[in-house]
């Protein structure tokens, strides 16, 4: 195992090819890990974007083993922009004067159903009286145009004294805006990291949101500068990660749980949701078959100390609601019920914290 020391005498070596100086001066090393198992780097660059920080983590490798020896374990090397807090709460009144709470929803890894519980407990809240808001902020692949029906929906600009406001679309009691409403379904978005960022923003600040108990937020999976741009913009209430029981999914939900709780982010997390939970046939409404693993997100939960929401089983028309834009948490039927009751669990988790916590203070991207 090195020392710290060691190791910042090593980096001393790499050379940032734009400032010419060494990146220890220049303060990009930011957290050094290392034990009996390998060497874990964390860059911080001053810009989330920076073009040569590629090249500067080859260069940290290659240097380490160099100093260090050929047989020196480089586990990870992270790169995370420069993050500081904000001094002074910034309380959400300052951008979205009328809205009570912003509920992130987010994955660790694609494919695990995060927009399909997202829509469904959106619907969920609004069905118990709620004023709620949805805003698709996954840039890249916005599906909630498809799960509404609403791929020919284009927003109206409306001038408000000196700004221009979109409006959403009023569908199932909901307030939605999305990319989707203004890209055509047949192309890809091809956007750099800040021309995705900036798009987030007017979404969040020109979106005619009017009042709102609760505006969710369908985030990108893994973590992103949509992320980072979120809790800059706006006072987030809490998040909700969404992952199945599987084992990989599981891994990358624990890394969504840790940005959340990161000290630069400090993003209350209210609980996990469990998709695809297990399997049960129309014919055999009694089984349950657990196709992905059983009680995966249940064991993570007590492990991290966040609630469980909810398990939300593999169902057939949950897939088939999503698709013919007629969500399942419309039904009263048993899977319906599901979101209900994690609606129910939210609100809980959103009281609670509300009473027990400050508002999340926004942070700074530097």
């Amino acid at each position: 195992m090195f020392s710290r020391n060691d190791i910042l005498t090593a980096l001393e070596k790499v050379i940032h090819p734009e400032k010419k100086k060494n990146i220890v001066a220049l303060g990009l090393v930011s957290e050094i890990e290392s034990d009996e198992s390998g060497i874990i780097i964390t860059l911080a660059p001053e810009r989330s974007n920076d073009p040569f920080i590629s090249s500067i983590r080859s260069s940290v490798t290659k240097v380490l083993k160099e100093e260090l020896g050929t047989e020196t374990v480089i586990k990870e090397i992270k790169v995370q922009p420069k993050v500081t807090v904000v001094k002074e709460v910034v309380k959400q009144d300052n951008i979205l004067p009328d809205v009570k709470n912003i509920i992130a929803v987010s994955s660790g890894k694609g494919g695990v159903g995060k927009t399909t519980i997202a829509v469904n407990l959106a619907i969920a809240l609004a069905r118990k009286g709620n004023k709620v808001g949805l805003l698709d902020a996954d840039i890249f692949g916005p599906s909630v145009p498809i799960m509404f029906n609403a791929r020919e929906y284009k927003p109206e600009i409306r001038k408000d004294q000196n700004s221009d406001k979109i409006i959403p679309l009023f569908k199932y009691g909901l307030k939605i805006l999305s990319i989707g409403f203004f890209v055509d379904p047949s192309d890809a978005v091809v956007w750099r990291g800040p021309m995705a960022s900036s798009f987030l923003k007017q979404l969040i600040t020109q979106g005619d949101w009017g009042s709102l108990d609760y505006l969710l937020v369908d985030l990108p999976p893994g973590t992103s500068d949509i992320h980072l741009t979120l809790v800059q913009e706006v006072s987030v209430t809490g998040a909700i990660v969404i992952s199945t029981p599987q084992a990989v999914a599981l891994a990358d939900a624990v890394k969504g749980i840790a940005m959340f709780r990161s000290e630069k982010i400090n993003v209350p997390v209210l609980g996990l949701v469990e998709n695809m939970s297990w399997f049960t046939p129309a014919e055999l409404p009694g089984n349950k078959y657990y196709i992905f693993g059983r009680d995966g997100c249940k064991t993570l939960a007590a492990e991290m100390d966040v609630p469980l929401l909810g398990q939300i089983p593999i169902v057939q028309s949950i897939c088939e609601g999503s698709d013919s834009g007629n969500p399942v948490a419309l039904e009263d039927n048993m899977t319906g019920q599901a979101f209900m009751i994690l609606a129910d669990n939210l609100i809980e988790r959103v009281a609670e914290r509300n009473s027990k916590l400050k508002p999340t203070e926004r942070v700074k991207i530097s």
